[in-house]
């Protein structure tokens, strides 16, 4: 469905005049820039611990439910040393958090056999270094595209994955909260420079805490 909407889209936005290919110029390798690092307080506030929670809670909790949902048993322990090393090197260049998304673990799992996922794996990460390596082309090629375009794209790739999700967190336990979590982080409002998603995480925990308690005795006893 997605490659099939990125072929029509595309087509249509040629010849309809919305994309012009020649503004893109010719194909550009990426030039990472060393990023020394600046420490303060109030990045350590604002930033390291959103991050740290945002990332190890909600990203690789995420990515960890996907593939266990899918009947694999990742390796907590090695995936979040992994990510934090992997963080340290993308770190220089000022680039984002490894970690083991959700979304991207869903694609891969969402069809074929359980014994080959990790061919779809593989081919993921090849096509995120390409992607990467070749990030200044694409990233014209983005800007020149219709906003409505990739807007289409991006939320078709990830209508199956809300789907799941929303049958994960509405299904039997910690509802309320998960509701909260959801509103509060769709909200798209930030506090003291922290964005949504770490105060929904934080609010649907909290609602969660205080009103959902036996769903935290029920999840003890079940593991």
């Amino acid at each position: 469905m997605v490659i099939g909407a990125l072929l029509v889209g595309a087509t249509v936005a040629i010849v309809a005049g919305r994309f012009d290919a020649s503004s893109l110029g010719a194909l550009s390798l990426v030039r990472p820039v060393v990023q020394l690092p600046a420490w303060s307080w109030g990045a350590m506030f604002e930033l390291v611990v959103p991050l740290a929670i945002t990332v190890l809670v909600v990203q690789n909790g995420q990515g960890i439910a996907v593939l266990k949902a899918a009947g694999h048993q990742p390796p907590v322990d090695a995936i979040t040393v992994a990510c934090g090393v992997g963080a340290v090197a993308s770190a220089v260049v000022g680039s984002v958090s490894t970690c083991l998304t959700g979304p991207t673990n869903a694609i891969i799992t969402s069809s074929g056999e359980r014994s080959r996922y990790y061919t779809a794996g593989i081919f993921t990460g090849v096509l995120a270094v390409i992607f990467g390596l070749l990030s200044p082309t694409f990233t014209r090629l983005m800007l020149h595209a219709p906003k409505a375009f990739i807007m289409a794209l991006a939320g078709l790739a990830m209508l199956r994955i809300l789907q799941a999700a929303f049958v994960a967190s509405f299904k039997d336990r910690f509802t309320l909260g998960a509701l909260v979590a959801f509103l509060v982080t769709v909200a798209d409002l930030g506090l003291l420079n922290i964005g949504a998603a770490f105060w929904g995480l934080l609010a649907g925990f909290v609602i969660s805490w205080l009103l959902e308690r036996p769903d935290f005795v029920a999840a003890a006893n079940a593991s």
